[in-house]
């Protein structure tokens, strides 16, 4: 598409006054008239010709085949004249679905081989299917009379799913250097319930462990050691009602747990533990089987994925009623959820305590942070110290509510989003140590 710019135009009537005036005094000099619309016209089109051409315009584009939640991706462009003059500048705009943050027009200079590089940044805002609508592209001639412009429609659907790429930098962090877990170091053995080996007392060990029978029989003081029991069942129950679907720091409360979850379901396959992934809203969703071993983690990945965001609010009694029902053995239930207030939290409490009594419960939520900048900023008018004073009752109710969660004897775990994955791994050590399933 071509088409004249706004100093073409302003050319263009700049002649306007002085048509009026030899209209109106001297109509035999229309041909002056004439002749400065034709010398404009004239210089539009010379300027069309002389630029950089449509029809030697192209385009390359490399598109990642996976999007993560969270993370930054680029989208390499090559753009390139084959023949003629080259414009001075170039602006480029990505147009793409809601899926994706809006990217505002970017506008290029320079030229290497008659070629220009430049990637967008993709960042996914949600996960499902980001597309790529198309792309386009407009400069003008060397009089800056004509602009020219160019659509390329690209029509490229992208899968977003969980940021797995995360998981896996944080699993090769936790395992680093031959660590079991987190910061501390831990090993199978030495911990636990199961019976492993015997070996020689050493100082530092514990007393209670000394086998005195078959140290009177070797007449060498023994100590019994003891390894991690495994084959425990873990259940992911993901909130993806309204509240887990709001954006916390840019990105759904959802999908921040989900990352957490699938770090910690990395974590529990390789130590031969069996996870299974539940979802529910008003009403339960996505449940999958008990999953085993530690190729399972790429059906987890994909089962994650299919968690859906919801705008209702979470039917507290049905999900986990419905849940519990499928269990047949004792389990370690990780809720990720969310609650506003001791009212809205009532029927959850109820049905998390007829959980706890066949099962172990972890109840993990994030710190609501913009409460706490409210509670903590400096009262200026008098709306900022009426604001502080409800953020300050919502957080006293929200602390009521994790206190009645703890004396039902549910574990409970709120962090800062940065933390969270590190906590709940943390966590399931103590409960793994303590011999707590």
């Amino acid at each position: 598409m071509i088409s004249p710019t706004p100093r073409a135009i302003f050319l263009m009537l700049l002649g306007v006054p002085l048509m009026v005036l030899i209209a109106l005094l001297r109509p035999e000099l229309w041909i002056i008239c004439a002749g400065w619309i034709g010398a404009i016209g004239g210089l539009i089109l010379l300027d069309a010709m002389v630029g950089p051409s449509l029809r030697a315009y192209q385009v390359k584009m490399d598109v990642p085949p996976l999007l993560y939640v969270g993370a930054t991706d680029p989208v390499d462009l090559t753009l390139s004249f084959s023949t003629g003059a080259l414009p001075r500048r170039i602006e480029i705009l990505l147009e793409v679905n809601e899926t994706l943050e809006d990217m505002p027009a970017k506008g290029l200079r320079g030229w290497n081989n008659r070629e220009r590089t430049y990637a967008f940044g993709l960042t996914p805002l949600r996960r499902g299917m980001a597309q790529l609508i198309r792309l386009w592209s407009r400069w003008q001639g060397p009089l800056g009379l004509v602009q020219k412009r160019h659509l390329m429609e690209l029509n490229r659907d992208i899968p977003v799913t969980p940021n797995i790429r995360w998981v896996k930098d944080e699993a090769i962090r936790l395992y680093s250097r031959d660590a079991e877990f987190g910061i501390k170091m831990q090993i199978d053995r030495g911990d636990g319930s199961e019976f492993d080996a015997l070996r020689e007392f050493t100082t530092g060990m514990d007393r209670r462990a000394i086998d005195w029978k078959h140290s009177a029989r070797h007449r060498n003081l023994l100590a019994k050691e003891f390894r991690t029991e495994r084959n425990h069942n873990i259940v992911f129950a993901f909130d993806t009602g309204r509240l887990m679907s709001e954006p916390l720091g840019g990105v759904p409360k959802i999908d921040r747990a989900i990352n957490a979850g699938l770090l910690l379901s990395f974590v529990s396959l390789r130590n031969g533990d069996r996870t299974m992934i539940y979802g529910f809203d008003e009403r339960p969703g996505l449940m999958s089987g008990f999953l085993a071993g530690r190729r399972a983690f790429t059906k987890a990945q994909s089962l994650a994925a299919e968690l859906d965001y919801s705008s209702e609010e979470a039917n507290f009694t049905l999900a986990l009623s419905n849940l519990s029902s499928r269990l047949e053995r004792r389990s370690l239930i990780i809720i990720f959820s969310d609650f506003v207030d001791t009212i809205s939290a009532e029927l959850m409490l109820e049905n998390v305590k007829r959980l706890t009594d066949r099962h172990l419960v972890l109840f993990a939520t994030f710190e609501d942070e913009a409460l706490a900048d409210m509670v903590d900023a400096q009262p200026l008018t008098t709306e900022d110290v009426s604001r502080a004073v409800i953020a300050d009752t919502l957080m006293a109710e929200r602390d009521i509510v994790l206190r009645r969660l703890q004396r039902m004897g549910v574990q409970v775990i709120e962090t800062r989003p940065e933390e969270f994955g590190v906590e709940l791994i943390s966590r399931y050590i103590q409960i793994k140590q303590r011999d707590m399933l």
